[in-house]
């Protein structure tokens, strides 16, 4: 008698283990559907903001380049304004040459200090077409950011406007899915359908029989299996994609057959 009785006590809590998991189940698969209702709108929101932020940072960079064409053509300026005063002594000194050597050294110079005029008056003219081009773009990127961030603004709207509609009902849901968690007293059991449930594609750890196969592979389940499940004396995988199985009645799922 004592040896029955502890088998009917083992087999009430294979039974209230996997009710709770179904109910778990059924719970996350309530929050899975209002994430649904979001759609995509959560990772367009994240995109736009990485997007928008790119955008920042190359405008930064824009920015940057052109203050360091500017110190560029600010130095060659002044090596401009420098060479022009070593031309003025130069041709002061010319009038007062006493030998021709002295003269093609100093006519030398001219020539030299002149040649560094015009090349530096070349980077001048380099510097402002790449600061014009610069400014071009920063232009252009300022247009796309401010189109942008009105796009984004117009998702975070319709976000929070999901989110508002739904956050009450995902708490409960949350809270429900906890407690239920809490109940559970075999935390391997709930480790593994965990597991189970992240690498499934559909997100189901737990399923039910459906036309004498597993619900979620729908491979065919021998009798004998479908037997051991409805006695729920253990707990039974598929043996094809590794689902928790339970049965329809412990789930309190009406087939369609037995419905009609």
């Amino acid at each position: 008698m004592a040896t029955d009785k502890n088998k009917k006590e083992q087999a009430l809590s294979v039974e209230q283990r996997l009710k709770a998991l179904y109910d778990l189940q059924t719970t996350l698969s309530q929050i899975d559907r209002i994430r649904t209702v979001r759609g995509e709108l959560p990772l367009e929101v994240n995109d736009l903001e990485d997007e928008i932020e790119g955008l920042r940072t190359r405008i930064e960079n824009y920015k940057a380049e052109i203050e360091e064409y500017r110190r560029k053509s600010a130095a060659d300026k002044e090596k401009i304004n420098e060479a022009k005063a070593k031309i003025e002594t130069y041709k002061t000194q010319l009038d007062n040459v006493r030998n021709n050597r002295e003269f093609d050294l100093l006519s030398k110079e001219i020539e030299f200090q002149t040649l560094e005029i015009e090349l530096c008056e070349k980077h001048l003219n380099e510097f402002a077409r790449v600061i014009e081009n610069k400014n071009a773009d920063i232009a252009s990127t300022e247009e796309t950011l401010l189109d942008r961030s009105h796009v984004l603004k117009e998702k975070k709207e319709e976000l929070d406007e999901i989110i508002s509609e739904t956050k009450q009902d995902e708490e409960r849901l949350r809270e429900k899915a906890r407690d239920i968690e809490n109940g559970i007293d075999d935390q391997r059991l709930l480790t593994a359908y965990k597991r189970i449930r992240k690498n499934a594609r559909n997100g189901l750890g737990i399923v039910y029989i459906q036309r004498n196969a597993c619900g979620g592979c729908f491979n065919r389940i021998p009798p004998q299996r479908q037997m051991e499940i409805k006695m729920h004396k253990k707990v039974i995988v598929c043996e094809y994609c590794g689902r928790i199985m339970i049965d329809p009645n412990l789930a309190g799922v009406e087939l369609e057959s037995e419905a009609k």
